[in-house]
């Protein structure tokens, strides 16, 4: 025969043990500015003799905090953790929360009807939001909810604050080092994420692209925009035809699918030397397993600044995305500015070849 499980004890089991009224044991745990300080030792005392612990859903529902802060993904969750940058970022969110003694809550979302609420019924104090499109809804749900958000990358959006780097800058920047390192005259060819929530692939050439890469309407991806134009800015500035570029578009930010791009920009130019941009240094390594497989001569650049790409002699873009983690959370907590510029530099490998 089992045993019964011991009555849990209550607040009111508290007062009497205490010899206080109930709401003096409330306020002794919530309100501890409005109780004596022999009282509220003697309340303490009491619960911790009767092993009584205030209720977190209780507690929520009286201060109108819930004690957690939303991460909205518009990816399978465990993208979270499967990609290296993706779980950099989330480190940081989880760095604040550690330290603010707040819980997460990861939010996926599909793309379809019920995101929004979805997103709105989660019990949070505030939302971060990973990179996502500038049409999706959930935006301006997030926007108009009353609590405080930010997002990492963009697009940018009124009521939300975003985090991020000059991502058009600093592709101009990596894209001009990685060309100036090559072989004079050498053809470049660009590795791209997505444009949009479609998540199409293949291979294109810059005349098949918008003609205004930063145009949300055009490219609703505001990180592939951003990196394409300048990418595309650094190609003309070195005289090369951005038409005529040839641009892969890749589904997924993995290596595979970085070594299958290589592979199919590099082999219709023939032998000798080239230059390829990708978007994230996961691309770029993957790339760099294709060419070394080849056997060719390929002057690579990435994104994320990681010890593994400059030692695969990869030009990148350092942008610490637990940086970015931390400073979302920050502002996903109090309402803060329009947008936070991130500080960015160029990293040059280490080892070529």
């Amino acid at each position: 025969m089992s045993t019964p499980a011991a009555r849990r004890p209550t607040l009111k089991d508290v007062a009497r043990h205490a010899g206080v009224a109930p709401m003096t044991v409330s306020y002794a745990f919530t309100r501890p500015d409005r109780v004596a300080d022999a009282t509220r030792v003697r309340v303490l005392a009491a619960a911790a003799e009767l092993g009584y612990r205030p209720s977190s859903t209780a507690r929520a529902l009286r201060s109108g905090r819930a004690q957690q802060l939303g991460v909205v993904v518009g990816e399978h969750l465990s993208y979270l953790f499967d990609d290296p940058q993706a779980a950099r970022f989330l480190a940081g969110v989880t760095d604040v929360c550690v330290e603010e003694d707040l819980g997460v809550v990861l939010i996926p979302t599909r793309g379809d009807a019920s995101d929004v609420d979805r997103v709105l019924s989660a019990a949070v104090d505030g939302y971060v939001l990973w990179t996502t499109a500038a049409d999706d809804p959930v935006l301006a749900a997030v926007a108009g909810s009353g609590r405080p958000a930010a997002i990492q990358g963009g697009p940018a959006h009124p009521g939300l604050v975003r985090i991020g780097p000059d991502d058009r800058a600093a592709a101009a920047a990596v894209g001009t080092a990685a060309i100036r390192a090559a072989s004079p005259g050498a053809p470049v060819v660009v590795v791209s994420f997505p444009l949009d929530r479609r998540r199409t692939g293949g291979v294109l050439r810059g005349r098949d692209l918008p003609a205004d890469l930063t145009d949300p309407a055009a490219v609703p991806f505001p990180v592939t925009g951003a990196r394409l134009a300048g990418y595309r800015d650094a190609l003309t500035a070195a005289g090369h035809r951005w038409d005529d570029v040839r641009v892969a578009v890749v589904e997924r930010n993995q290596r595979a699918r970085g070594a299958e791009a290589a592979a199919a920009l590099l082999e219709p130019l023939g032998p000798g030397p080239a230059v390829l941009l990708a978007m994230s240094d996961e691309l770029a390594l993957g790339a760099r397993t294709a060419t070394d497989r080849a056997a060719r001569e390929v002057t690579l650049a990435g994104w994320d600044g990681s010890r593994e790409a400059a030692g695969a002699g990869i030009w990148s873009v350092a942008a610490p995305l637990r940086e970015q983690g931390r400073a979302c959370a920050r502002a996903a907590l109090a309402a803060g500015p329009g947008e936070d510029a991130v500080p960015w530099s160029v990293v040059p490998p280490v080892a070529v070849g």
